[in-house]
């Protein structure tokens, strides 16, 4: 895909003139563009561990430990042994090692409280924090020391082989999780799962849902009443009614099954989200090099279906919605040379969603800073972007070996300008240094106030 930058600017001008024309439908702001006590999340798979970003210093504040490393003295506890540093497959298979496995997927609380991440390797969903930065449920390390951890890592919520993406309903009282290794999703009762400490969190499983074989992530409308499944393993989305009962908890039945094989012939659609008019389901089709849209309304109505050019390799999507524009950004996976200072960089591409359904298509791109480009997250007035990436940083560079996140001025969504690549540093533990490495999902939070969940 080459798009100059030419192109960008023809598209911001004609956003403008959109703009000028009439005011674009934005999600409301829910204050100043930062607030103190907001914060980005971010899974990091290889070193199971949330790299936690201050905005307004775009610096890592601090690094929340998912790992059961240091929590007892002896050997074949420790993260280093004998000054010898494991490599990622050895740490996780290290004899005695309870901690997570494969940190991937996350999702904000609808009040911004709490965050949800899937450990994919180690079948279960753990519970953060946002405001104390902490994993809900662990518990003191009675061998807590100099040498060793202070608390000892929660077994999380175990909800069955390579669970993927969790989602909570709109009302807040279930964490839906798609279980991506069978054909069902966990549903998770979240008030008793927050609640809960240690092992007992297993209590807070509710139940399972039938569905689509390889579910990949749900995603709720914006009423809360129906609920979009994406499948990895075969070109459907499933519609299920979630059918609350008289304490909003759910009775889902499955409403529709949508073929989307036109949109997906490869039958592996990763990620969707919700517009924020609630209007339009998007989804992303990592192998077919293409997103889409659904109508909400008319959930078998296929809107848009937008190429993104040869090993685009689409993850997720984002919306920014502000008084200069509506867009959808999409993440892409592939790795292009030529991006700023001549180092490989993945891009983003842009779709003008202002533009009438069925005639979407990418109106510019813009490199991200970081190679691999995976999860998107916008702040509540949708002026700020936030990137996270799977690979590190080339040598030569001056984030080399580290991998990092960027941040984004949206205010034209159009035209998007770079604020600042953000390593992500290392988590110190008492024996070492474990590098923050190959982040998949973000999310930007405000605890307390209402966010994309809700």
């Amino acid at each position: 895909m080459e798009i100059s930058r030419r192109d960008v600017l023809k598209g911001a001008a004609a956003g403008a003139l959109m703009a000028a024309a009439g005011p674009a439908v934005a999600q409301p702001a829910t204050g100043a563009a930062i607030e103190p006590n907001d914060r980005v999340f971010i899974c990091n798979e290889d070193s199971n561990t949330l790299a936690v970003i201050d905005p307004r210093s775009n610096t890592v504040e601090t690094t929340v430990n998912l790992t059961s490393f240091d929590e007892d003295p002896r050997p074949p506890f420790r993260f280093v042994t004998g000054g010898v540093m494991p490599t990622h497959a050895a740490m996780i298979a290290k004899p005695l090692y309870h901690g997570a496995i494969l940190i991937h997927g996350a999702v904000p609380s609808p009040d911004g409280r709490y965050v949800v991440s899937t450990g994919r390797g180690s079948s279960n969903v753990y519970i953060t924090d946002t405001t104390a930065k902490r994993v809900a449920g662990s518990t003191p390390n009675p061998q807590a020391g100099p040498t060793t951890n202070a608390e000892r890592l929660t077994t999380g919520i175990l909800v069955g082989r390579e669970p993927h993406e969790p989602t909570f309903t709109r009302n807040g009282k279930e964490i839906w999780v798609t279980v991506r290794g069978e054909d069902r999703i966990a549903v998770i009762d979240a008030e008793a799962a927050i609640r809960a400490s240690g092992g007992g969190q297993s209590a807070a499983l509710r139940s399972y849902v039938s569905t689509l074989n390889g579910p990949s992530q749900v995603w709720f409308s914006a009423d809360g009443r129906l609920a979009f499944v994406a499948s990895q393993k075969v070109s459907q989305v499933e519609v299920i009614n979630v059918d609350y009962d008289a304490e909003g908890r759910s009775r889902p039945t499955s409403k529709v099954v949508v073929d989307i094989s036109a949109q997906d012939p490869v039958g592996f659609t990763p990620f969707l989200k919700l517009s924020p008019d609630g209007t339009e389901m998007w989804l992303s089709h990592k192998l077919a090099d293409r997103v889409s849209a659904l109508d909400t309304r008319s959930p078998g109505r296929s809107l848009d279906r937008v190429s993104l050019g040869p090993q685009a390799r689409p993850n997720h999507v984002e919306f920014v919605e502000n008084a200069r524009g509506r867009v959808v950004y999409v993440s892409l996976a592939r790795v292009d040379d030529g991006g700023p200072g001549d180092v490989a960089s993945s891009q983003i591409a842009i779709i003008d969603r202002a533009t009438p359904a069925g005639q979407r298509q990418v109106v510019g791109t813009f490199f991200t800073r970081g190679r691999e480009a995976h999860g998107l997250w916008t702040n509540p007035s949708h002026t700020l972007l936030y990137v996270a990436h799977e690979q590190d940083e080339l040598p030569g560079t001056p984030a080399a070996g580290q991998t990092v996140a960027s941040a984004f001025d949206v205010s034209n969504p159009l035209a998007p300008t770079f604020l600042a690549q953000i390593p992500l540093g290392s988590l110190a533990l008492p024996s070492g240094q474990l590098r923050n490495k190959k982040s998949i999902n973000l999310v930007y939070v405000r605890p307390g106030a209402r966010s994309q969940s809700a």
